[in-house]
């Protein structure tokens, strides 16, 4: 390996240090409580090193949230070979609520916290948030247009779905739960899922 390839992999191995110790503070202490120097302090770097690599806490906490969001379009993305919109709705249903299950962490950053949520802003890269509620529009849009859903406004029933998923998501990684046998609980709230969606068809 030559000089050049070293510093660059030591440059993405020091960003991922950095990655990993925001994100393990953000969850500890809450996004407004945690400062750079904190964050330089748990890898015992001084606060300059951080601002190498990343211009402000929010750039570094948009960049944790988007990887989260990068891995949920990635299972969405999976999806778009199913042919049906009503299977495709519901596997994706699914997949959303496996993605908070798996990832717990992520999914706290991304959803539950009270953190900024990153839509669209001056941050590169930020478009995975939209790209993935597009997804959710997408489905719904193919359901209206195959029937299978009346004629209502997409935002309303992408939100209303949207609701639907992360109120089940949240119950189960903040163990809301936990009455349920845990070999039971991806069924279970599958099902649930399932009803949900199909409510929609009887609006």
């Amino acid at each position: 390996m030559g000089i050049a390839e070293r510093k660059a992999r030591e440059k993405e191995e020091m960003r991922q240090r950095i990655l990993e110790a925001a994100m393990s503070l953000f969850i500890a202490e809450g996004y407004e409580n945690v400062s750079i120097r904190q964050i330089a302090d748990k890898i015992e770097y001084s606060p300059a090193t951080i601002y190498l690599y990343f211009k402000d806490k929010e750039a570094l906490f948009c960049e944790i949230q988007e990887a989260g969001f990068k891995e949920l379009c990635r299972r969405q993305e999976a999806l778009r070979v199913v042919q049906d919109p009503m299977e495709r709705l519901n596997a994706h249903g699914r997949a959303y609520i496996r993605f908070a299950i798996e990832n717990p962490h992520y999914y706290d950053l991304m959803f539950l916290s009270n953190m900024p949520m990153v839509w669209d802003s001056q941050f590169e890269g930020s478009s995975w948030g939209m790209r993935s509620f597009n997804y959710l529009k997408s489905d719904v849009q193919a359901c209206i247009e195959a029937g299978e859903f009346k004629p209502v406004d997409v935002m309303l029933a992408s939100m209303a779905l949207w609701s639907l998923v992360h109120g089940i998501s949240s119950f189960i990684i903040t163990h809301r739960w936990d009455m349920i046998p845990k070999e039971h609980l991806e069924n279970y709230a599958f099902d649930i899922l399932q009803l949900g969606v199909a409510g929609m068809q009887h609006l």
